[in-house]
Order: structure tokens, then C-alpha cells, then sequence
């Protein structure tokens, strides 16, 4: 799911999203509720009418960003209070309020509001948030199903937090399991931890988690990870960092991440990847999107933007694809051969 925090995916027209085969987008219940507000979302006729996209919308519940955003927050059993980053005002945050707020401007995907604690953190303060996120999703549910969400045509997820406790993450995932909701989303990882223990935590939790819902890795988007995750039973991903590396001249290749600014492709007088089917292979040069950069031009972000977005859409196609046919270790290891994570070490010449 490309980001869309603010009811736009930063830089480009809903049309070009779509474009890179997007079928769904994700916007962020903290913001929106910051601002333009509930009440503008309903008077413009609801979130899809307001940023004129017509496809499946997620809202994330704003949980993630009050713990990282805002300041002066306190947890309490009954939810969150915290001070506004944009002007400091006093704001709440409940379950029942994410849930109506979502409902509200017509998410086609609800979040349960969770309490996320960041790394480090010790075995008690895991527990007490992991404990607070499973009643504060009973609430949820009561509270989805008061609001009409089903009726309405809209979903409600479940996320299942632990920390990096194996045993914690078990009993967690198997809560949400057992729980009333559409679809089972796996938070509080892509947090800063090693990603082996992202892998590990993982395959801990999707056996748990019902095979006929989706589960949703939350928060991670490079290429690398996608295929892991998928390997592991996960269906849907979100993050801003294809967009924000994106904005920054950081681009996907088969052979792993590039910066166009670099002055090498000043010459390159040909597709950045002859591969690739966007707008921004197909019509332009990585010495123009180069120039563009270094130009300070805007429509440098928006075709680096395009780019990035189809380059992950042609990887989960590539891994439906190899689902289907029954060869996905192959193709997972055609990958991992060639392309080369930021940090990873070049192979060693012949």
C-alpha cells in the first residue's frame, strides 16, 4: 500500500498512483483528525471524494504517530492524551473515538487503536501495553460493530503486539486470531530491531494468525523485506520509504538501491531500468531524471516517486505470480541473488 498520510501520496496525482498498480492506499487517522478534520472529510462527501480516490482506503488507527509525533502523552486504561504537533493543542484519543473517526470519512479498512512501545524496552512495559492493545481491541470491535462498520461495507483489523518476546508475541497473535475482526495486522515491528528478529518474530506469529485473513505487516517497504515477509505468510505492507527515499534520489533497481544524483548517470543516456514499465523508464532518461535533481526540479520527486512505487507493484506481482505457479523459493532466490540490500556486501569478483 503506497502512504498517503495526509489524503495524498506525497508529489503525485491520484491517477499515478493507480498507475504504478495500486489497488489500495493508506492515510493516517492522526492527521486527519488534526487536520482538515472530521467534520470537512463528511461535508466533502467522505475521504475518497475529498482526494479523489476511487479505490480501497486503510487508515491506520494514528496510534504510531501519537507515540511518535505528538508530545506531552500519557496512557491511560480509558486511551491517550497528548499535545498536537502541528499547534500544541490538547488532544484525546480513545478506541471508540479511532473507530468513529474512521467509520466517519469512510475507510474501507479500520485499525483497532494499540499501544505501541518503542525499543528498548524492559518485559513489563511490553506486557503492559500488549495487555492494554488486546482490551483496547475488545473495545474496538464493540465499538465497530455500534458504528455499523460491517453494514457500512467497511473492515475492522486486529493488530497483535509482544515486542521481541517470543512468548508474548505467541499469546498476542493468538488473541487477535480468536478475535471478531476482518483481517490481522502484526505491529510494533520495522522498529528499529536487527532484521533477523523481524524474520524471527515473524515466523512466530503468521502460524498463528487465520490463513483465510489477511495479515498485514505494518510499516515496512523495502524490496528486500517484502519478500521476506511474504515468505512468511504475510499479504500486505505499507510505508513511506519507497516515496521518501523516492523524494531523496534513492531509486529500486533489480540490482538494488541507486542514487541518481550521482554524477555517473549524468551519461546515461537510457532508462534507469529497461525493465521497468512506469511512466518514468518508459518516456524519460536516467540523465534527465539526474538533471532533474540536481536542477532541484519537482518533477524529479514525481518520477522517482513512480518509479519506486511500480518497481515494489512488479515484485508483489512477481510473487503472486510465482504463488500461483507453485515456485516461489525459486523466485525468491533469483532475487536475493541479484538484488543487493543497503548494507549487504557486494559478492566477491570471479
Amino acid at each position: 500500500m503506497p502512504v498517503g498520510t495526509q489524503a495524498t501520496v506525497k508529489t503525485l496525482h491520484p491517477r499515478e498512483v493507480a498507475a504504478t498498480g495500486a489497488e489500495i492506499i493508506l492515510a493516517n487517522t492522526y492527521h486527519l483528525m488534526l487536520r482538515p478534520g472530521l467534520d470537512t472529510l463528511v461535508a466533502a462527501g467522505g475521504l475518497h471524494e475529498f482526494m479523489g480516490w476511487p479505490k480501497p482506503i486503510l487508515t491506520d488507527s494514528g496510534g504510531f504517530q501519537v507515540f511518535s509525533l505528538a508530545s506531552q502523552v500519557r496512557v491511560r486504561e480509558s486511551g491517550l492524551t497528548f499535545r498536537s504537533h502541528i499547534d500544541g493543542s490538547r488532544r484525546e484519543l480513545d478506541p471508540e473515538q479511532a473507530v468513529a473517526l474512521q467509520l466517519g470519512w469512510g475507510s474501507d479498512v479500520a485499525m483497532a487503536l494499540d499501544h505501541l512501545v518503542g525499543l528498548p524496552s524492559d518485559e513489563t512495559t511490553v506486557r503492559d501495553a500488549t495487555d492494554r492493545t488486546h482490551r483496547w481491541l475488545e473495545r474496538s470491535i464493540a465499538a465497530f460493530a455500534a458504528g455499523g462498520g460491517a453494514e457500512s461495507g467497511s473492515a475492522l483489523f486486529g493488530i497483535c503486539q509482544g515486542g521481541m518476546n517470543p512468548a508474548m508475541r505467541r499469546a498476542s497473535a493468538a488473541i487477535v486470531a480468536a478475535s471478531d475482526v476482518a483481517g490481522c495486522a502484526i505491529g510494533g515491528l520495522s522498529v528499529g530491531e536487527p532484521k533477523p528478529v523481524m524474520a524471527e518474530m515473524l515466523e512466530i506469529v503468521t502460524p498463528i494468525l487465520p490463513p483465510h485473513k489477511p495479515r498485514y505487516l505494518m510499516g515496512v517497504g523495502s524490496p528486500e523485506d517484502l519478500w521476506m515477509g511474504v515468505a512468511r505468510g504475510v499479504d500486505m505492507f505499507d510505508c513511506v520509504l519507497p516515496t521518501r527515499l523516492a523524494r531523496n534520489g534513492a531509486l529500486f533497481t533489480p540490482d538494488g538501491r541507486i542514487n541518481i544524483r550521482q554524477a555517473k548517470w549524468a551519461s546515461m543516456h537510457t532508462s534507469l531500468d529497461e525493465s521497468c514499465d512506469c511512466d518514468a523508464c518508459q518516456h524519460f532518461t536516467a540523465a534527465y531524471i539526474h538533471h532533474l535533481f540536481r536542477a532541484g526540479e519537482v518533477l524529479g520527486l514525481r518520477l522517482a516517486s513512480v518509479h519506486n512505487l511500480r518497481f515494489l507493484a512488479r515484485q508483489v506481482e512477481t510473487m503472486r505470480r510465482a504463488i500461483e505457479q507453485n515456485d516461489f523459493a525459486a523466485a525468491h532466490s533469483q532475487f536475493r541473488e541479484r538484488y543487493r540490500a543497503v548494507g549487504e556486501r557486494q559478492p566477491a569478483p570471479a
